[in-house]
């Protein structure tokens, strides 16, 4: 089987399709992020995600299913026992998560933690409980800027989030701050996946806006991934988005920030274009989470889906016979459930590359983990996946010319 050059693994953060066999261990039975979207939103345009085989993997009203669609398309169930953003990402690269990560929703953090907290940055905490970063900042925005406190506080995934005004503030104080709570947060009881730095302008209420110099402080993998296999492989490992500080830089051999999810489709593009490279370029398109997910906002989610589609449309003509554009996602976040968490669901798997043989596309039996992605990059590129980890590849089914 020859091999492919350049793999381009794109994750859709949150875009799951429904239907987990254990949703209902975590309250989730019925959640279903595509599909709700879809009713909410009415008919989607998303003709190239259409021509690829999604509608024929997750039927949605008034859209046609290909009838000979290009893609090669299931669905995967995660294997770890959690939903959050590292969870998922750590599967799809081979690590299995027997224990979730703590989270803080119900009570916002216990009282020892934020004392600490307040002694090292040398400011009064507000804020800790559950929040919407938007809503936290009108809330109490003007008083941390005209007091100098400091707001922390958390949501329904495992993370401490602290704000911090740029101009204020400062970045560099605010990162600061956040290297100090990612140290206090190394202790067991406390331990969230991430810490992350939310630097935002304005001052006053109505007029703040978050920027795009977010910085997450991830927890290391427990254990080598695919990543680690690529890059001592000689291997490129290029992350587009925040995928860098999901995997604390681990396996990372060159990271690009985006601004935006359609700013990281326009990265891709733009490496797809220009660099001939030799290896795997991960890309996290968080927009979908983070703008809609969990602000419940499903007409918005579906607008950002029908943005994504119009720059597939750019990125796929430039794909070579040598590529393989791989599109997925890491858990779900039904924007028309209760709550703001996300959501056990199966997720998509789409695969195409131009050298596939006309009339190829079609449905494979789904899978029971994310981990075949990394198994089956490494796979592709004659790489032995670590000691320890999970998957089995499916490059036979999934990449086969």
């Amino acid at each position: 089987m020859k091999r492919y050059r350049r793999i381009f693994l794109i994750v859709l953060d949150s875009l799951g399709i429904g239907g987990a066999k254990d949703a209902a261990d975590f309250g989730d039975a019925g959640a279903d992020t595509l599909g709700h979207i879809a009713e909410r939103a009415g008919v989607l345009d998303i003709p190239n995600l259409q021509k690829l085989g999604m509608v024929n993997l997750k039927p949605l009203d008034g859209i046609a299913a290909s009838e000979r669609p290009l893609g090669r398309y299931c669905a995967l169930n995660e294997q770890s026992r959690g939903k959050d953003t590292m969870t998922g990402h750590w599967e799809m690269m081979g690590i299995y998560t027997e224990k979730p990560f703590v989270t803080f929703t119900e009570h916002g953090f216990p009282p020892e933690l934020i004392a600490e907290l307040s002694r090292r940055t040398g400011r009064e905490i507000i804020g800790n409980k559950a929040a919407s970063g938007t809503v936290i900042l009108d809330e109490l925005g003007e008083q941390e800027i005209q007091e100098g406190k400091l707001i922390v506080y958390t949501s329904a995934d495992s993370v401490l989030q602290i704000c911090g005004n740029e101009e204020t503030m400062g970045l560099e104080t605010l990162y600061r701050y956040c290297e100090i709570a990612r140290e206090l947060t190394m202790r067991d009881e406390w331990k969230v996946g991430r810490v992350i730095a939310r630097p935002y302008v304005g001052k006053r209420r109505g007029e703040f806006r978050r920027t795009a110099n977010r910085h997450d402080y991830a927890l290391k993998p427990p254990k080598p991934t695919a990543l680690n296999a690529l890059q001592e492989a000689g291997l490129a490992t290029i992350s587009v988005g925040k995928i860098r500080d999901i995997f604390d830089g681990s396996g990372i051999g060159e990271a690009q920030h985006s601004e935006s999810s359609v700013h990281g489709m326009e990265q891709t593009t733009e490496l797809c274009r220009s660099r001939e490279f030799e290896g795997l370029c991960f890309v996290n398109l968080v927009d979908f989470d983070a703008l809609w997910g969990h602000r419940r906002d499903p007409l918005g989610y579906a607008r950002e889906i029908e943005r994504f589609d119009e720059k597939l449309g750019q990125l796929i003509p430039l794909l070579g016979e040598a590529d393989l554009l791989l599109l997925t996602a890491d858990h779900g976040n039904d924007p028309t459930w209760h709550g703001t968490d996300h959501t056990r669901e199966q997720v998509p798997l789409i695969a195409y590359s131009p050298s596939f043989a006309e009339g190829s596309g079609g449905r494979l039996p789904d899978a029971e983990s994310f981990a075949v992605l990394g198994a089956t990059i490494c796979d592709n590129f004659g790489v032995r996946m670590p000691e320890g980890t999970i998957g089995r590849s499916r490059l036979k089914e999934v990449g086969r010319r």
